[in-house]
C-alpha cells in the first residue's frame, strides 16, 4: 500500500510506531499529486517545500488538505475567486489552530466553487476539478476539490464546508465520508463567510472512524465565535467503538422518498441501504417532515441575503483585486466587483440584495425566517420519535460537465441536504454503492439532532460496517 492511500487512523498509528514519518507521507502525496492532479485538478496550490518543512518539524503529524476558503497563515486563501487572487492569509482560522494542536498539518489548498456557491465546482474561477471515478463528470460542490482529493487518494483527509450540502453532496459523488456538524459545534472564525447562519466546517475522509478523529480535533468552544457553546467535546472515536443498529430507530421521511427527479439507481441504492440497516437490527419507521417542500425556496432567500451582506467587504480597497479601470471611488467599487466576481456569485448577491431591500424585506427575508423555524420544529419533533433519519444524499450520481447549466436545475442538487442545514442539525454522507449502468458512487445520508454527532457517527459507522 502506498502511503497516500492511508486513512487518518492508519497514518496516525504509523507515525506513532515509527513505521514512517509525516515527511514520508507528504513525499508520497507529492508523488500522487504529480501523477494525478493534472487529470483531476483537485488542488489550486500545493506548496511542496513548505509542506515538507512543516512535516520535518512535526514528524508525527498527519498532513491534510484544506478547502480554499479556510485561512492558514502564510498560505493563499482565494475562495477560488479572481477577486482574492494573490491574497495570502496573515493568520490561522480556529479550526487550523485546533488541527495543529491535534497533530495535523494543513498542506494543500483544495479547489471549490467560488465563495462556496455551487454544487459542481464548475463555478471555480481558478481551475477545473474532475471526478476521480469519471473525469467527464463533476466532483460535486462546493467542496469538490476536497472530495476529489479524498476519493482519488490524493490526500489522507480533507476539510470542507457545508452551507446547504457542500460537504455531503460531493462526498456522495466521490465515494468518501462527509460530515456536516451541527451549527455551532465547530468554530467559523477564520473561515470566509458565505451565509453566516448556515456555514459549518467538517471532515471529508476515507472512513467514518477517520471522520470521528478529525471532528474531535475540530470541535469546541471558541471565544472568537459566539455561536460555539462552552460545552465539552465528546471522545467521538472512543464512543463509536462497537457501533451497531440494535435498539436504533431509523426514520424514513416520506417527503424525501416520494420526490420527482430522483435517479432510479439512487433510489435503488438508498432502498438497499435501508434494507441493510433493518437486517442489522434497526427498527425502520416512516416519519413526516411536512415543511420540507418549502426548504429550497427558504434557503435561496436566506443564503443569498447573507451572502450579499458578507461579500460587501470585497470592495477593491483593502485587499484582493483592484480594477485598473477605476477613475473614482464609485467606479473602484463597481469595476473591481464586476471584474472580480463570477456569474453565480453576482447572481446570488443580486438576489440577496433584492430580498433585503426596502419594501421586500418582510415579504421575503422575514417570511423565510419564519418558515425556517417551522422546518426546525419538524426536525425537533421527529427526533423525539426516532434516533436518526436515513435519506438519499443527492438526487443523482455525478453528472457530466455542462449538464446542469440552468441555475434552478443546479440548485436541485441540494434537495435532500438543505432542510437539515436550515435546521442546524448534524448529518453525514456515507458511501452506499455504485450505479449499475455507469459504475458511479452514491452516498446515503444520515441525520441526527443538534449536537448529536456521537449518535450520528455511531449510526454512520454501523451502516459502514454492515455495508462492507
Amino acid at each position: 500500500m502506498k502511503l497516500y492511500e492511508l486513512g487518518v487512523k492508519e497514518a496516525q498509528e504509523g507515525v506513532v510506531k515509527g513505521d514512517f514519518t509525516c515527511a514520508d507521507i507528504v513525499r508520497s502525496v507529492i508523488e500522487r499529486f504529480h501523477e494525478k492532479n493534472g487529470e483531476i485538478g483537485a488542488y489550486l496550490t500545493f506548496d511542496e517545500e513548505g509542506a515538507l518543512a512543516l512535516a520535518e518539524r512535526n514528524p508525527k503529524a498527519v498532513p491534510i488538505a484544506v478547502k480554499d476558503l479556510i485561512n492558514v497563515a502564510g498560505q493563499p486563501c482565494t475562495c477560488a475567486s479572481k477577486i482574492l487572487r494573490g491574497y495570502v492569509s496573515p493568520y490561522d482560522a480556529t479550526v487550523i489552530k485546533n488541527l495543529k494542536a491535534g497533530g495535523f498539518i494543513p498542506a494543500r489548498r483544495a479547489n471549490m466553487d467560488e465563495f462556496a456557491m455551487g454544487s459542481s465546482t464548475e463555478n471555480s474561477a481558478l481551475g477545473v476539478t474532475r471526478n476521480p471515478y469519471d473525469t467527464t463528470r463533476v466532483p460535486g460542490g462546493s467542496s469538490g476539490g476536497s472530495a476529489a482529493a479524498v476519493g482519488g487518494n490524493m490526500c489522507i483527509a480533507a476539510l470542507g464546508t457545508d452551507t446547504g450540502g457542500s460537504i455531503r453532496q460531493p462526498a456522495s459523488f466521490c465515494n468518501c465520508v462527509g460530515l456536516k456538524p451541527s451549527y455551532g459545534r465547530v468554530s467559523r472564525f477564520g473561515v470566509t463567510a458565505f451565509a453566516s447562519s448556515l456555514d459549518q466546517v467538517g471532515p471529508m475522509t476515507k472512513s467514518v472512524e477517520d471522520a470521528a478523529i478529525l471532528l474531535k480535533a475540530l470541535a469546541g468552544h471558541d471565544e472568537m465565535d459566539g455561536t460555539t457553546p462552552d460545552e465539552p467535546v465528546p471522545d467521538y472515536p472512543e464512543l463509536i467503538k462497537g457501533a451497531s443498529f440494535k435498539g436504533v430507530k431509523l426514520g424514513l421521511p416520506k417527503e424525501y422518498f416520494n420526490t420527482a427527479g430522483i435517479d432510479p439507481e439512487v433510489k435503488r441504492i438508498t432502498d438497499e441501504a435501508v434494507r441493510r440497516c433493518a437486517a442489522a437490527g434497526a427498527e425502520i419507521v416512516e416519519v413526516s417532515l411536512p415543511h420540507t417542500e418549502y426548504a429550497m425556496a427558504v434557503y435561496y432567500i436566506i443564503a443569498p441575503a447573507e451572502a450579499s451582506a458578507n461579500l460587501a467587504r470585497f470592495d477593491g480597497v483593502r485587499y484582493g483585486h483592484r480594477s485598473a479601470k477605476a477613475s473614482d471611488v464609485f467606479s473602484l467599487y463597481t469595476q473591481s466587483r464586476a471584474e472580480g466576481f463570477g456569474p453565480e456569485v453576482k447572481r446570488r448577491i443580486i438576489m440577496g440584495t433584492y430580498v433585503l431591500s426596502s419594501g421586500y424585506y418582510d415579504a421575503y427575508y422575514g417570511r423565510a425566517q419564519k418558515v425556517r423555524t417551522l422546518i426546525k420544529r419538524d426536525f425537533d419533533r421527529v427526533f423525539g420519535e426516532v434516533d436518526a433519519l436515513i435519506t438519499p444524499c443527492a438526487p443523482t450520481p455525478a453528472f457530466k460537465f455542462g449538464a446542469n447549466q440552468d441555475p434552478l436545475t443546479m440548485y436541485l442538487n441540494d434537495l435532500y441536504t438543505i432542510p437539515s442545514a436550515l435546521a442546524g442539525v448534524c448529518a453525514s454522507s456515507v458511501p452506499a454503492g455504485f450505479t449499475r449502468d455507469t459504475n458511479l458512487p452514491v452516498g446515503v445520508q444520515f441525520i441526527c439532532g443538534g449536537f448529536e454527532e456521537a449518535k450520528l457517527l455511531k449510526v454512520s459507522k454501523a451502516y459502514e460496517d454492515c455495508n462492507h
